[in-house]
């Protein structure tokens, strides 16, 4: 009996580890859809700033 408790034991941690890293990748992949996401939007910003910037300098007379 001690056996087969040891090899569930054993099983139990195994699948702890493998959620324990699904977790993690899944966080991870989080963090980079949010930087993507953030640092795109701020490009937008910036390239429509710069475009409207641009507008005006060319429209003086």
């Amino acid at each position: 009996m001690s056996e087969r408790h040891d090899r569930l034991a054993r099983e139990r941690e195994e699948i702890a580890a493998r959620v324990a890293n699904f977790k993690a990748t899944q966080e991870k992949f989080r963090r980079e859809r949010e930087e993507y996401c953030t640092t795109t939007l701020e490009n937008a910003r910036h390239s429509e700033r710069s475009k409207c910037a641009l507008e005006r300098v060319q429209a003086w007379p």
